[in-house]
């Protein structure tokens, strides 16, 4: 049964004639079709999917070699959406959450089916990778791993965090990855306190420490790698910290199994964290699915996140980190697959310190 069948199903049991799908993401995974956001939508009822866009998709649609997707090619997507729904008697139109005001006021305006709200169908489908999707996200994460390398080789005193995340992005690409997935972090000294930094023009200098963390589509998925690295001798309290961080990492991982809770995975890492009092230096949570993007379901586990159970087959990440303002940070991530007997940790990068003479 295809993604689109298996919606199809589902439509009589959440009452309703149709579904639009607006996210250009979700189109991607039930049809394989790539439109850029905005550029069109997928109406899918009971017998029917239907990509709606305009006439710059049509020599690609001519193209696409599906049975299982009619083209409909037309500047005014929801006009001719509406039309459909009307010419087809169907009254329940279904819509994606995730879409702007804007074009809810736009359908609000223009269908004369009623409209109801639809969070996370899709996504939730999406959270579950088959085996075609968990061997990309393997492929991803091995050249993830490789990239790691490649950055210990040019690591240096003097070397711009602008350069490494510019080196970073060809050697990626010229590799197999057709763009970063979220803005790459190349954090020296002080900046590393900061979980999310950007990059900067700051020079890494001798003793710095370098959070390096990354992610790029491959084959249309991506890995999220976080490494932390000492550019020379580094001293007591970091090497405490790491320590301590990769072991959290590495408690959190044993516990990963289909069924497990949210929350008491997050424990399992951070009352180590919390126990040697670096509870307040750890401000987010532990971590969250990959997949199409670099947040899928769940988007986020922690403390709070009771209702998460991990399901077989999702690809969640996992990387504690501490802070301290001022001096450094360090954050050390894995991406793992969840199955039904417990886990496979798919990046191989080395977690123990590393120390850059």
């Amino acid at each position: 049964m295809t993604r689109i069948e298996r919606l199809q199903q589902q439509l009589p049991t959440l009452d309703l004639d149709a579904l639009l799908v607006t996210d250009a993401t979700n189109i991607f995974y039930l049809t394989g079709f790539s439109l850029t956001a905005g550029d069109g939508a997928l109406l899918i009822t009971a017998t029917q999917a239907i990509l709606v866009t305009d006439d710059r998709y049509a020599q690609a649609l001519r193209e696409f070699a599906t049975t299982e997707v009619t083209g409909l090619i037309t500047r005014d997507y929801y006009g001719s959406i509406n039309e459909l729904l009307e010419k087809q008697g169907l009254m329940v139109l279904g819509f994606e959450t995730s879409l702007s005001y804007e074009v809810y006021d736009q359908l609000d305006e223009l269908m004369t089916a009623d409209l109801v709200p639809c969070r996370g169908l899709i996504e939730q489908a999406r959270a579950e990778k088959d085996s075609h999707e968990v061997a990309k996200l393997r492929a991803a994460a091995q050249l993830h791993d490789q990239a790691f390398e490649y950055l210990l080789g040019i690591l240096q005193p003097g070397l711009s965090e602008q350069a490494v995340a510019n080196r970073l992005d060809f050697w990626m690409k010229e590799h197999g990855a057709t763009a970063a997935s979220f803005p790459p972090i190349v954090a020296s000294g002080p900046n590393a306190a900061k979980p999310h930094a950007t990059v900067s023009p700051r020079k890494i200098a001798a003793g710095d420490v370098v959070t390096l963390d990354f992610g790029y589509w491959v084959d249309g998925y991506t890995a999220d790698l976080t490494r932390t690295v000492a550019v020379g001798e580094p001293d007591f309290e970091f090497k405490t910290v790491y320590e301590l961080v990769n072991q959290a990492r590495q408690a959190v991982i044993e516990k990963i199994a289909a069924g497990a809770n949210g929350a008491a995975l997050d424990a399992a890492g951070r009352q180590l964290i919390e126990a040697a009092g670096y509870g307040d230096e750890f401000q987010h949570g532990m971590g969250h699915g990959i997949g199409l993007t670099v947040h899928e379901l769940p988007a986020s586990y922690g403390p709070a996140t009771t209702q998460v159970r991990l399901k077989h087959n999702q690809v969640i990440t996992v990387e504690p980190g501490i802070y301290l303002p001022g001096l450094f940070g360090v954050r050390i991530e894995d991406d793992v697959l969840v199955t039904h007997g417990g886990h496979e940790v798919l990046t191989h990068a080395p977690t123990e310190l590393l120390v850059l003479k």
